[in-house]
């Protein structure tokens, strides 16, 4: 079967109940997200800008890439295999986003603010209204796309697809997390406390879909 074949045989299995769960998910994720932010512990602290931050920079136009995580998120589901995977990915997502909601309840930080005019940039200026930039570390965009792309790499390894693939996942990781920076919605620190949550999640998904140990 060739890796077409495949993809589209992957996409249509369950195809409903992923739809369905990846879309509530989401909605849940946001509704507890916003909840955090009005009901958050203590002050909110500002965090400390980086050398990282201002050699990334801020750059408006890699709005696109920051927003491309819900699709990258959705191939997850998409291509998982059966029920064990879609389990497995769901319960280490429900994990990260305790673990990331709950630093932020108890520990409220918030990005600096900077002297852009974002009524020059509307699609940013719309999420910066949305989001009012609160809450910021761990980046929990930063940790379910390094989540994300562990877990496409080992979808992407079980269809034997070949090496341009992985490298788009590859790039594909990085644009969105360079994004979270350069749109000024975190700041380097948030992103590297998020890729340090999304790498631990991704390891615990690992190993529970390890396969069993054969009895000798």
């Amino acid at each position: 079967m060739s890796l077409s074949q495949q993809l589209r045989a992957r996409i249509r299995h369950l195809w409903v109940l992923k739809m369905l769960t990846t879309a509530g998910a989401i909605a849940i994720f946001f509704w507890a997200y916003f909840w955090v932010m009005r009901n958050h512990v203590g002050e909110v602290a500002v965090m400390p800008v980086t050398a990282l931050d201002r050699v990334i920079g801020f750059h408006p136009g890699s709005f696109p890439l920051y927003a491309s995580l819900w699709v990258y998120i959705s191939l997850c589901t998409a291509f998982a295999r059966n029920l064990r995977e879609l389990a497995a990915f769901g319960a280490a997502s429900l994990g990260m986003s305790v673990a990331g909601l709950a630093l932020f309840m108890l520990f409220p930080t918030r990005v600096p603010v900077t002297a852009i005019d974002w009524s020059l940039y509307p699609s940013l200026q719309f999420l910066k209204t949305v989001d009012v930039s609160g809450n910021a570390c761990p980046s929990l965009h930063a940790a379910f796309c390094v989540f994300s792309g562990v877990v496409l790499w080992r979808e992407l390894r079980s269809l034997a697809a070949p090496a341009w693939l992985h490298w788009v996942n590859a790039l594909w990781c990085l644009g969105i997390l360079l994004s979270t920076v350069a749109t000024r919605q975190h700041v380097a620190l948030d992103a590297i406390a998020g890729i340090a949550l999304g790498l631990a999640t991704a390891m615990a998904y690992l190993r529970a879909l390890r396969p069993a140990p054969v009895p000798a």
